[in-house]
């Protein structure tokens, strides 16, 4: 299974099924999660050999119609992400409250590194 699955996996419970990568569709009902890949530790060894694990980064926003809302939800996704074994989760840092000036939506953005197995 796929890293975007995992995180697929871990989050669509917390906004029912609403989460997407990179952007939600147009008249997606908040709250809803979108995540995008923003780089990943290259694993190499001197011998060749094809590592077993991979690793991505990968930046989680939240979406809501509060500010409140939202900061809940990141709680939220941050402990699903953190409890999903298959990821190896480490957290990189705290959420970033954002605004989305069109929408006026209120969310958050977080970048967590996950460690999964090559398929």
């Amino acid at each position: 299974m796929s890293v975007e699955s995992h995180i697929t996996n871990a989050l669509n419970p917390l906004v029912d099924q609403r989460v997407y990568p990179d952007i939600a569709p147009e008249q997606t009902k908040p709250p809803y999660i979108t995540y995008q890949q923003v780089g990943g530790a290259s694993v190499n060894f001197l011998n060749g050999a094809i590592p077993t694990k991979r690793n991505s980064r990968f930046q989680i926003n939240v979406w809501a119609k509060t500010r409140d809302e939202a900061a809940k939800l990141s709680k939220r996704a941050d402990k699903a992400l953190r409890q999903a074994q298959e990821l190896q989760t480490t957290v990189l840092g705290e959420a970033i409250a954002v605004i989305d000036q069109e929408t006026k939506l209120r969310g958050t953005r977080q970048d967590f590194s996950f460690w999964v197995n090559v398929t």
